[in-house]
């Protein structure tokens, strides 16, 4: 049975507390893993979450600041440690290929698995899979950063009460969908399109159009909200989003569930994020988000 979810391994802007590690998120799709942002201590939270390093497919970097990107060099010696028996494809912007390069071969250690370096320079897709298009868009941010986007493509479902009307059971249900046509009934006549599935993440940026791109029919939009809307010349000077801000871009992309994240240290009532995302008129499901959480991709619509 496949699982579609996000693990939530660290929630923490900058300075990680007692409570809040740095970031990293790992979204299981069917049979894949991607690893957001493995910022520092990323591998022992893999360890508390139940995340091992077989589970990593793909391993995606929004920027290069250390929040977002020093548990790299622990995360790809695991991988290699535990010889990972699949490839693993890292993506990152290009313009921070030194820094890659540094953090995967900060240390000496034996290289067991091909990881394919795949970095990123302009918006669009990025990379196809068997259940998922990979998608990218340019943030703001005082350094170079790429949002990511899952696409899943459309299918069909189909429609009993059609089927039954044009007399198609049994193994002509099978052949109308391989075929497209059965006697003259085409399978628009007894179907109909079934949206695929949305998965946005987006991490450190200011308001800009790659935010609304990425996050537009999200049915699961992962964001930073870095400030309380009180706040908000901070978020601008920054490049960050305020909880406010955040909750606006999901509501008018019409988001079905919202995880907040990426807190500063220097907010004690996580409550208060919730309470300002609402006020802001977003009405979805909506979480905020701690440490080790596992939160489930929604059904198709």
């Amino acid at each position: 049975m496949s699982v579609r979810e996000l693990v939530v391994l660290g929630t923490a802007s900058q300075v990680p507390t007692r409570h809040r590690n740095h970031n990293g998120y790992l979204l299981r799709w069917d049979g894949e893993g991607l690893l957001f942002d493995p910022g520092e201590g990323t591998q022992r939270q893999m360890l508390r979450a139940g995340v091992a390093a077989h589970d990593i497919h793909r391993i995606c970097v929004t920027h290069f600041h250390g929040d977002h990107s020093l548990g790299l060099a622990g995360v790809i010696q695991r991988i290699n440690l535990d010889q990972v028996p699949h490839p693993v494809t890292a993506h990152y912007p290009r313009s921070g290929q030194r820094f890659f390069e540094r953090l995967r071969y900060s240390t000496a250690y034996r290289e067991t698995v091909a990881i394919t370096e795949a970095p990123v320079d302009a918006d669009g897709p990025l990379a196809t899979a068997a259940s998922y298009r990979l998608e990218t868009a340019r943030l703001s941010h005082p350094v170079e950063s790429y949002g990511y986007r899952l696409v899943e493509p459309d299918g069909r479902r189909m429609l009993p009460d059609r089927l039954a009307a044009h007399g198609i059971g049994g193994p002509d249900v099978g052949r109308i969908q391989r075929e497209g046509a059965i006697g003259g009934v085409s399978l628009d006549d007894v179907s109909e399109v079934r949206r695929g599935q949305r998965f946005a993440f987006v991490m450190d940026t200011r308001l800009c159009e790659g935010v609304h791109a990425l996050a537009e029919g999200a049915d699961l939009l992962v964001i930073e909200s870095t400030f309380l809307d009180e706040d908000e010349r901070l978020a601008v000077d920054h490049g960050h989003l305020t909880a406010g801000q955040a909750a606006r871009v999901a509501r008018d992309a019409g988001v079905r569930h919202l995880v907040l994240t990426h807190f500063s240290q220097r907010y004690s009532e996580p409550q208060e994020f919730e309470r300002q995302a609402r006020a802001a008129g977003f009405d979805g499901e909506l979480t905020v988000a701690h440490d080790l959480l596992r939160i489930p991709v929604p059904k198709r619509r």
